[in-house]
Parts: structure tokens; C-alpha cells; sequence
């Protein structure tokens, strides 16, 4: 299961912070790792809740072990090898369903998103980027844009004592 969105102009991004100092720009990701993940965190609880209320809605039982299982995680780096990724997955456990039978949070998750032939869709990740990819976005900017600020200061603080 896979839902993708990309921002425009990142690659001019990329470029720009590339030309910044280490603190700015470093392997562990910097500002722009802990941007992506506050954004993604909130696509994350977005997409728990309407998980739930698409158990919810079915009457189903419900262990909770697969709303529990959604999580946001650092992805690889895009194809080209540069830049940041974040995604909001469902982490695959193995568990008891509330009836007792094995089964697992992947498959349970795909089922409720894209259905089957025995039961309809009832999406909850699509949903969820739809409803918040935009505010995600904007948290994304301005939290990377208040990190620079307080590495900008910080540099100038430093350079500035050095004198």
C-alpha cells in the first residue's frame, strides 16, 4: 500500500541546503529530518483515527493491534540519493485477531483500504493525506523555516563572540 504526494521545487531545496553549513545540513538529517517527521506525525494520527472509525464502522471486533501498528518512519532516501523521506506506513505483527485467528496488521490494513472480493472498501490512508497533506505541508515549512532561524542565530552568535 502506497500513497505518495511530493512538494514542488524541492530539488532547488536540496540544492540550497546543500550550500548551507554541517549544522543546517548533516547525515542524521538535520532541521529537515525533524520538519518531515512533525508533518508526517500529523498525516500519522490523521490516518489512526480514520482507521478506527473504519473498524468502527464494519461492527467489527477489534484487538487494536492495527491502528496501534501505524506509524510514521524515516525512508530511504529518494531514487536520485539525495534528500529526506518520511512515510506513513502500517508496521506488519502477526496477532490474534479478536475472533483468535492469525493474521496480520498488513493484510488487515489493505483489506480495509482497497477491500476484496468479499467486502467493500473503506479507505483510511488516502483520506488522511487528502484532509491533511496540505496542513502537513505548511507545518513542514514553518517548523524548517523556525529551525533555520535558530541554527542562523546560533551560527551568528558564534561567529559573531569569535571576533
Amino acid at each position: 500500500m502506497k500513497v505518495e504526494f511530493n512538494i514542488v521545487g524541492i530539488p532547488g531545496i536540496i540544492r540550497t541546503l546543500n550550500s548551507l553549513p554541517a549544522e543546517i545540513v548533516s547525515k542524521k538529517g538535520g532541521p529537515v529530518k525533524a520538519a518531515l517527521a512533525k508533518g508526517a506525525r500529523l498525516v500519522r494520527d490523521e490516518a489512526k483515527a480514520n482507521l478506527q472509525r473504519s473498524i468502527n464502522l464494519r461492527g467489527a471486533d477489534s484487538t487494536g493491534t492495527t491502528v496501534r501498528s501505524v506509524i510514521a518512519s524515516r525512508g530511504k532516501a529518494p531514487n536520485d540519493g539525495s534528500g529526506e523521506r518520511y512515510l506513513v506506513r502500517v508496521k506488519k505483527r502477526t496477532f490474534a485477531n479478536a475472533k483468535g485467528f492469525k493474521t496480520n496488521t498488513l493484510m488487515t490494513a489493505n483489506l480495509l483500504e482497497y477491500g476484496s472480493g468479499h467486502q467493500a472498501p473503506t479507505p483510511w490512508l488516502r483520506p488522511a493525506v487528502s484532509t491533511k497533506g496540505k496542513e502537513a505541508i505548511d507545518v513542514m515549512v514553518s517548523d524548517l523555516l523556525r529551525r533555520l532561524d535558530v541554527i542562523v542565530r546560533q551560527l551568528a552568535a558564534k561567529n559573531g563572540s569569535a571576533s
